[in-house]
């Protein structure tokens, strides 16, 4: 790895995030680290900050291809990624396309309802306060973000549904919902940030409706890098498997 990587900025609960000798640069790392319920359950998973890397930066190249623009330059290594460096708004932008997980327990939606257009939610991302569910009311009293930004989340987000949904068709995956971020870069400009992995979204296989994501781990079933294993085994092409050694 080229780069060097500088003093630690922020420490999340499964990636770093690094200064580089641009500071207009910042390098991503994925740690083995996954969470679950708030962080009250946490393990460490061999491979797994290599693979949710590999995965990320591939959704990352397909979506700045379709003409979205991310935080995203280059993955140096496995589990290290070079970005661009945001200030981030703290909100988790939710997209659902299928009823599941908690959106069952606070709404009457039967599982696996289909929805369409796709329900947006925004949550606060804010640990001393749970990550709430925000309106957009709240979120401009509280200055997190104006009605404008809010449109122009709102449009990439749809976007980017759109973009991976059918990505991930044609391999075979649904695309139940996903958590995305996103930050400003040094021109002000509102770009995506974070990750898009099998840590943020949910992933089931299209004719098994196998569950091939975080749920996993947090229902307490086996299988969870298995699981990782398999998105990574559909998404990447066989220049990207040989490019990362990937015997999958």
């Amino acid at each position: 790895m080229n780069t060097k990587v500088g003093n630690l900025i922020y420490k999340g609960k499964a990636k770093d995030v690094y200064e580089t000798e641009d500071d207009q640069k910042v390098i991503v790392k994925f740690r083995d680290d996954i969470t679950a319920g708030d962080g009250a359950k946490k393990e460490s998973l061999s491979e797994k900050g290599f693979y949710n890397s590999i995965i990320s930066s591939k959704f990352f190249e397909v979506l700045e291809e379709a003409g979205v623009k991310t935080q995203y330059i280059e993955l140096l290594e496995p589990s290290y990624m070079l970005s661009k460096k945001l200030e981030m708004i703290p909100l988790e932008v939710i997209t659902r396309n299928i009823a599941a997980g908690s959106l069952l327990k606070r709404f009457p939606f039967e599982e696996k309802q289909e929805f369409e257009p796709p329900i947006i939610q925004i949550d606060y991302k804010n640990d001393e306060f749970h990550d709430p569910m925000l309106n957009e009311d709240i979120i401009i009293a509280l200055g997190l973000a104006t009605a404008e930004d809010l449109a122009t989340i709102r449009e990439i987000t749809l976007k980017i549904n759109s973009i991976v949904k059918n990505f991930l068709k044609e391999r075979g995956i649904l695309f139940p919902d996903f958590k995305i971020e996103f930050g400003r870069d040094s021109e002000g400009n509102i770009v995506l940030g974070d990750e898009i992995s099998p840590d943020t979204c949910r992933f089931w296989d299209m004719k098994t409706w196998d569950v091939l994501d975080k749920d996993l781990f947090r229902k307490g079933e086996s299988g969870v890098m298995d699981a990782y294993k398999t998105v990574a085994s559909r998404i990447l092409d066989e220049e990207d498997k040989k490019k990362w050694n990937l015997n999958i």
